[in-house]
């Protein structure tokens, strides 16, 4: 039976309120709400799949983040990131069937609305689950004003999109950190020490000929070993071993 690793640790529960994709995520479902009550009763199908999309974004990054190891954690902003796509796909349609209005130009700024300020209002509300939660109306002022006539098909792609670079950040980081936390074989360990010591020793060996052949007048060019009148002739400096 294989060995399970558990290669996760928090400090916190709610860490994920200090990522950045998790709060624009936040805005993202918050502003699809308000745009999807603006919809026709006969558009309820529409209505549904923006309004799940929206919560699969978050949700998954929440259950993900207290996943016990870095790969189930990965899964899961997969599905975000499966999530957020489709979301990008369902205002295309909405903007071509005339529901999203486009604004060329337009942008999150023009309604108020500063992802830095958000983020930073959202962390501040950290731990504070006890008293409650705190709508997001209240939390960050500019949404109290928001209308949803006011949200635009150039506002959706900003925020999709921004958050879609850093998933593509978050993602990035924690493959690396994988590669790192997978646990290796006996012999892929003696295998790892092998090339570390062959390593070594050919430093060792190049260290000591760049030694030798300074006793003897000579560097190392991009020409290989050249006396170094030789090289001042030619133009050519010393580099480092390759």
């Amino acid at each position: 039976m294989p060995q399970y690793y558990k290669t996760r640790q928090w400090s916190h529960p709610q860490g994920y309120k200090y990522l950045a994709v998790w709060t624009n995520a936040v805005l993202l479902r918050f502003l699809i709400r308000r745009f999807t009550e603006t919809l026709p009763s006969f558009e309820f199908r529409r209505k549904t799949q923006l309004d799940d999309a929206g919560r699969s974004v978050v949700s998954n990054i929440e259950e993900g983040y207290k996943r016990p190891t870095t790969k189930e954690y990965l899964e899961f902003l997969g599905f975000s990131q499966g999530s957020l796509e489709e979301i990008k796909g369902l205002c295309g349609q909405a903007n071509q069937d005339g529901f999203l209005k486009s604004v060329p130009g337009s942008a999150l700024a023009d309604i108020g609305i500063n992802l830095k300020e958000f983020k930073g209002r959202l962390e501040d509300s950290k731990g504070g689950d006890s008293k409650g939660v705190v709508p997001l109306e209240f939390l960050y002022p500019p949404l109290k004003s928001f209308k949803a006539v006011d949200i635009t098909y150039e506002m959706f792609l900003e925020l999709i999109n921004k958050t879609d670079w850093l998933f593509r950040q978050t993602v990035d980081s924690l493959e690396r950190k994988m590669a790192e936390e997978i646990p290796m074989s006996a012999r892929e360990r003696w295998l790892k020490a092998e090339r570390e010591r062959k390593l070594k020793e050919e430093r060792g060996f190049d260290q000591g000929l760049r030694e030798l052949m300074r006793q003897q007048g000579k560097i190392f060019t991009i020409d290989g070993y050249l006396e170094e009148e030789e090289a001042r002739r030619r133009g050519l400096n010393e580099i480092d071993l390759p």
